[in-house]
């Protein structure tokens, strides 16, 4: 029979520290003085409550680890559960917020996406706001922890390439995701410190400077402005294009710099594809602005680093009207948000190694085709790819595909345009933030949709986020009769 107390127990433990750290935009809320202290303290106290009742209601099922289905549904119910509970402050303090928009907003934080349903941002209380950039930084340092501790075992997507080169945790999943999350969290801390210190420096005030930190390293692209980046165009933009491409790495990469190399950063095939890329397309927009509208070179060249690397990386950030520029760079940046940055990042889409991984399989085909008598293997990162990897990875591909026309024709029969229709779903299972069109572009928000399709969306970053096949096991009949 399947166990489900032991992933109560850890949900509740989670819920439990959820609840404990909205104090702090509690403590924010009080020290502005908006009397709105009292929303975060009511919440903060039912949400300990529940986690703890939880975990205490599921303790004497705690074992020294988690089968694979237990693991499975652990992923997904903790990025279903968690945003429940992380919407409650939306819903009791945000001015004129629904459950739905409350939902909406807190699955967009935790799952970094970044896409807004909140106007107003300018004039929202602190604790508000420090709240949406706090689920956002959670869910930066959540998924990398998944990415690395439980993917690659659960053979999700092609990940279990990187099951050798992370940490072996097969049949102790549990206890050794703590040990990754330590590590992890030390490198984390670390990246947010430098970040928050250098966008002071560049002169952001310390509120700014503290809610784009978070949503900076966690490529979540939550802003307390309105008009996103747009605020701080200049020094700024090239701070957050550093620390959008440092959280864009693997991140197991910088767990082998502290214990003392640097060469597997170095020698990282996806990360040498990941930087070329960028620099690609960033030399792409910026010539073609100084070409067909006759930019000058400086604005061209530092929007298009910190726009194509806010796409690129799923963060989401806006300093300018991109769609302004024409047709070619909107198409352009639609498809890159598809691609998105490396595995074992915060960063989300389909991610630089599958398309590496696609494009050495059609090598192959092709060499096939010319040499029949040949014997060819594609190849990742100069390792053979075994089957198992590389039909992962194809299913991966077919599967995002299907969804994304799927979602895509749903959001087109509750009456949403075509462009909004179809960039909403990139967007929502891509974990981009900004779609395409006058409504959900990077001027606008999300607003003005309606619930069902918000509701839908919502659902689409949560499978998005887990690499869809972690959710879509779920609702296999095999699945729960193991």
């Amino acid at each position: 029979m399947f166990a489900m107390r032991p992933v109560g127990y850890v949900i509740g433990l989670l819920v439990t520290a959820l609840g404990l750290t909205m104090l702090v935009p509690m403590a924010a809320d009080w020290l502005d003085g908006n009397g709105r202290e009292s929303t975060f303290a009511s919440v903060a106290l039912v949400t300990v409550l529940i986690g703890a009742v939880t975990s205490l209601a599921c303790a004497n099922a705690r074992t020294g680890g988690l089968s694979v289905q237990q693991t499975f549904l652990l992923t997904v119910l903790s990025w279903l559960v968690l945003p429940i509970f992380g919407a409650l402050p939306f819903w009791f303090g945000a001015p004129n917020a629904t459950f739905t928009d409350a939902f909406f907003e807190a699955m967009s934080g935790m799952t970094t996406t970044g896409s807004t349903v909140f106007t107003g941002l300018d004039d929202m209380p602190v604790g508000t706001l420090l709240w949406r950039s706090m689920l956002q930084w959670f869910g930066g340092v959540g998924i990398i922890v998944v990415a690395m501790a439980f993917l690659p075992t659960l053979r999700v997507g092609g990940m279990q390439v990187f099951r050798s080169e992370a940490f072996d945790t097969m049949g102790k999943i549990l206890p050794r995701a703590a040990e990754i999350a330590g590590r992890i969290g030390v490198i984390y801390l670390a990246l947010t410190a430098a970040c928050f210190i250098a966008y002071l420096a560049v002169g952001m005030g310390a509120f700014d400077a503290l809610i784009h930190t978070l949503t900076t390293v966690s490529t979540g692209g939550f802003s307390n402005r309105d008009i996103s980046f747009a605020a701080f165009q200049g020094a700024p933009e090239y701070v957050a294009s550093v620390f959008m491409i440092l959280s864009s790495l693997p991140f197991v990469r910088y767990v082998q710099i502290i214990a003392g190399t640097a060469r597997p950063l170095l020698r990282d095939t996806q990360v040498h594809a990941f930087l070329a890329l960028v620099f690609l397309l960033v030399v792409l927009t910026g010539g073609y602005r100084m070409v067909v509208d006759g930019d000058l070179l400086e604005p061209a060249f530092r929007e298009g680093v910190f726009n194509v690397t806010s796409i690129m990386s799923g963060t989401g950030y806006a300093s300018t009207d991109y769609q302004a520029w024409g047709a070619f760079p909107s198409v352009l940046f639609f498809m890159m948000g598809l691609i998105g940055g490396c595995a074992g990042s915060t960063c989300c889409a389909i991610k630089i190694f599958r398309f590496q991984i696609l494009f050495s399989a059609i090598g192959t085909q092709i060499r096939r085709i010319n040499h029949p008598s040949g014997i060819f293997h594609p190849r990742f990162d100069g390792r053979p790819i075994d089957h198992d990897a590389l039909s992962s990875v194809m299913a991966f591909f077919t599967m995002f595909m299907l969804s994304l026309g799927v979602l895509a024709a749903m959001l087109g029969a509750m009456g949403l345009s075509p462009i909004t229709a179809i960039s909403g779903a990139a967007t929502a299972l891509a974990n981009i933030g900004p779609g395409l069109g006058p409504e959900i572009g990077p001027s606008g928000n999300f607003a003005g949709l309606p619930d069902g399709a918000k509701w839908l969306l919502s659902a689409a970053m949560l499978i998005g986020r887990l690499e869809l096949m972690s959710v879509y096991v779920l609702f296999t009949f095999v699945f729960w009769r193991r």
